[in-house]
């Protein structure tokens, strides 16, 4: 498929809390440097910052990311702020807080609910702002994630949050968290390549409750944070073919098939594969398609294409 002038507008819009974002964003994880959390070679930072910079040109409005993506010498959130500060009016930055990091980059517990404020801080320090649009506790295997998000609800209460979302959830824990506050964004692991049928009804319960559903690794599939993407089956090669697509293109447009609520987060510190994330939001596949990625990948179906 052609990429010259697809901007973010082509994958149309979603709704996060009431603010209109396009359907593709962008995920700052890859920022830091080649994988996730890594601590080796750093990132080029003059490349990273052209990245984001670009993503602003092809009319991204959602970013994703937070203060435990860094790696030797890179922050993600510094980046962002440097890269974007004065941000543009309408741009949706998203973080996490739930897990974190030391400065050697070795994983700690899981946060207590006294830590959170401590972790709201560090973003708003990060990334220059006064107050966090959207922030998502991300479960780190609790049972009970209400006294968590309770502390998340103050502060948003107290104005340092906009908007309130989960990360790594089960249904249960939806539903927990609404008897809070409202709940209006999901991230879980979810594509192609994902067989949890919890995501999937996560999924599904997000579009009956007018929740955003953002699923992340919907490329890397089983590569996850370590980089890449998923090996291509014959089934994506074949209708990767047929548009003129890359695999990674196809299992994007699959993603957004999934329903109007569904949103992506692709991210990359390349510059070219930026312009094909943010392009496969033009890509529309045939019913006859979905069907054949559905079967051959054991998902159920019919898929919806609105």
């Amino acid at each position: 498929m052609t990429m010259g002038a697809i901007t973010a507008e082509a994958a149309g819009s979603g709704n996060i809390g009431g603010l209109a974002v396009r359907r593709v964003g962008f995920g700052a994880m890859r920022l830091t440097g080649s994988a996730a959390f890594h601590l080796g070679t750093p990132s080029d930072r003059g490349r990273s910052i052209a990245v984001l910079r670009r993503a602003m040109d092809l009319g991204v409005d959602h970013i994703d990311t937070a203060a435990f993506y860094f790696s030797a010498l890179r922050s993600a959130n510094e980046l962002i702020n440097s890269a974007l500060s004065p941000y543009p009016e309408g741009l949706l930055i998203a973080t996490k807080v739930g897990p974190f990091r030391d400065y050697r980059g070795e994983w700690g517990t899981s946060a207590r609910p006294e830590d959170l404020r401590a972790h709201v801080e560090e973003n708003l320090r990060q990334l220059g702002r006064d107050h966090l649009d959207l922030v998502y506790l991300r479960r780190m295997g609790q049972e009970s994630i209400a006294d968590h998000f309770g502390a998340l609800a103050e502060l948003r209460e107290a104005g340092l949050i906009r908007h309130l979302g989960l990360s790594a959830v089960l249904p249960r824990h939806l539903a927990e968290a609404q008897a809070v506050a409202p709940v209006v964004s999901v991230q879980n692991r979810f594509g192609l390549g994902d067989h949890d049928p919890r995501n999937e009804e996560v999924m599904r319960l997000c579009g009956e409750q007018g929740i955003a559903f953002v699923p992340f690794f919907a490329i890397a599939g089983d590569a996850g944070p370590g980089g890449g993407t998923a090996a291509p089956d014959d089934e994506v090669l074949a209708v990767a073919r047929a548009h003129g697509a890359t695999p990674a293109q196809v299992r994007l447009a699959w993603t957004l098939s999934r329903g109007p609520h569904v949103l992506a987060i692709p991210g990359t510190g390349n510059p070219d594969h930026l312009a094909e994330n943010v392009a496969a939001g033009a890509l529309r596949l045939t019913p006859e398609e979905l069907d054949r990625l559905n079967t051959a990948h054991h998902r159920p179906g019919p898929t919806p294409t609105g």
